[in-house]
């Protein structure tokens, strides 16, 4: 009789194990058939409500690879079913954006997950601006660390050696600001 609750027991923590070891949450979800959104997003077939339509990986991808939307397979929540918060889920969040850790097929894509496409790589050299007023002073520096727009990267001007730190621009160049 003492049997049964311990193999039982046994089971459910195996089962746990498989689970975190297999990494992210399964995707409770069916493959949206008919492509318009008008008609999957709003019903499902036996005219019960739809679930929501999210964006899944359709394969691998793995860390550094950038995520292109054929890699991406659009499924519609089972309803009653609800994503969990901090997941990627449109196009716009996840095309072009680069996996930092490896997406499994059929999971949800954790926002933590992918990061912005580097716009300078470490070691590139690039333009440095400062900007005070109607003054301008350029320089060529090399890059100590990648970033992508927006990003503070730390660079090293050529010229004299000094490390600078300085937000990386949307055409490349580093703008760095008095300090």
């Amino acid at each position: 009789m003492m049997a049964m609750p311990i193999s039982c027991s046994a089971f459910r923590r195996t089962a746990l194990v498989l689970a975190l070891v297999a990494g992210g949450m399964p995707a409770f979800a069916q493959e949206s058939t008919d492509q318009s959104t008008d008609q999957s997003a709003t019903q499902l077939a036996g005219n019960q409500p739809a679930g929501e339509v999210v964006l899944i990986p359709n394969r691998v991808i793995y860390p550094g690879e950038t995520i292109e939307l054929a890699a991406l397979k659009k499924v519609t929540l089972i309803a009653g079913k609800h994503k969990p918060d901090a997941v990627a889920t449109r196009a716009e969040e996840l095309d072009g954006k680069v996996a930092k850790r490896t997406l499994l097929p059929g999971r949800y894509i954790p926002s933590a997950a992918v990061r912005e496409a580097w716009l300078v790589e470490q070691g590139a050299s690039v333009q440095v601006f400062f900007i005070a007023g109607g003054l301008t002073i350029s320089a060529t520096a090399v890059t100590l660390q990648p970033g992508a727009a927006g990003d503070l990267v730390k660079v090293r001007n050529v010229d004299s050696g000094k490390i600078l730190s300085g937000t990386v621009m949307a055409d490349g160049t580093i703008q760095v600001s008095a300090s």
